[in-house]
């Protein structure tokens, strides 16, 4: 089969398209035909390197897969070849302490599809049966492949982790990016009041009309986190979003109201910032880490997609051959939303 993979670590021109061994379904598994694949920044992140990640070379990186079942392993059932159907992208062995408290993004096996294993950037993916969820009649492959993973980590973030309620102040930092766009859709349908920043009046509109109430340029204002301080009144915000890192953290923690939350997801600008500790103990506020979504939270999440409520967001697809320029697009962040290969 054809697939874009990472010989070593490098930039997104290290990578190619390649002819590699079609892998076959062991028990429990499906082998899908991919459609079409969405990019996030893990992909760069894997490709530039995570120490023992990936476990070797060659790889396949790609987290968001949608696409038709091809075959079925020992096993499985409930499923035809040719079903239309997406991947849960979080993999967990099912049985550790935290799989049997429903916690199964902290299973002591975690990893994620396209980062741990092989994953959508190819002809065919094989993926745990237990991963595979039915697209959308609605929903095209490649709207399907802009969903699983910016949707789910957005969820638990916010749902989960953060605990949104009615009313809320929520700020989002950086709305063009996979997740904040799907965090933003989240926080205004749990009822909250959404403010965003980003970097283009272009975005801004975007962001507007996805459901935030009011955004920045923070290219055009230098000073946002002191605009956003004043448009509080001094108050602050309830959550901040922010998976940008190093060069948001301590606004992040400034802009926090008392009893705030906030919650990171990454850390795109670097993953090492300071902390002044007085925020944290005399506005009691919360910092909150997250990574991926439990499955119920997936489902959770699926419902609402299936009902329309919440819906991808795709800035612009791509043949599966421009792999290495899509890469350069996320790294430049260009998009607004998802970058999307589309698997011919």
């Amino acid at each position: 089969m054809k697939a874009v993979i990472i010989e070593q670590h490098g930039e997104p021109d290290d990578v190619k398209l390649a002819e590699v061994p079609t892998p076959e379904p062991g028990p429990g598994e499906v082998r899908i035909r991919v459609k079409a694949t969405a990019l996030n920044h893990l992909d760069l992140w894997v490709l530039r390197g995570i120490p023992g990640i990936p476990p070797s070379f060659p790889h396949v990186s790609g987290c968001d897969v949608a696409g038709t079942v091809d075959t079925l392993g020992p096993g499985v059932s409930g499923w035809e070849p040719g079903d239309r159907v997406l991947v849960n992208p979080t993999l967990s062995c099912g049985e550790c302490e935290y799989c049997a408290h429903g916690k199964d993004n902290m299973c002591v096996r975690f990893g994620i599809l396209g980062e741990h294993r092989w994953g959508g950037m190819a002809e065919y993916v094989v993926v745990p049966a237990r991963n595979v969820h039915p697209i959308p009649d609605h929903l095209s492959f490649e709207e399907a492949a802009a969903i699983p993973l910016v949707f789910s980590t957005a969820w638990q973030m916010l749902i989960s982790e953060a605990k949104i309620q009615p009313g809320e102040l929520v700020l989002v930092l950086g709305a063009g990016g996979g997740v904040n766009s799907a965090a933003i859709q989240i926080a205004k349908a749990a009822g909250c009041q959404v403010w965003a920043t980003t970097s283009t009046q272009e975005k801004v509109e975007r962001a507007l009309a996805l459901g935030a109430d009011w955004v920045v340029n923070y290219r055009e204002d230098p000073e946002w986190s002191k605009t956003i301080w004043r448009q509080t009144n001094k108050r602050g915000v309830d959550v901040v979003v922010d998976n940008v890192g190093q060069a948001t953290w301590n606004s992040s923690l400034r802009l926090l109201g008392r009893g705030g939350r906030l919650v990171t997801v990454g850390a795109t600008t670097g993953p090492v910032a300071e902390t002044d500790i007085r925020y944290i103990f005399w506005r009691h506020l919360k910092i909150l880490g997250s990574t991926m979504c439990t499955r119920g939270g997936f489902l959770d999440m699926m419902r609402l997609v299936e009902q329309g409520v919440l819906k991808p967001v795709v800035d612009r697809v791509l043949p599966l051959e421009q792999a290495s320029e899509a890469l350069k697009i996320l790294a430049r962040g260009e998009q607004f939303g998802k970058i999307v290969l589309r698997v011919e």
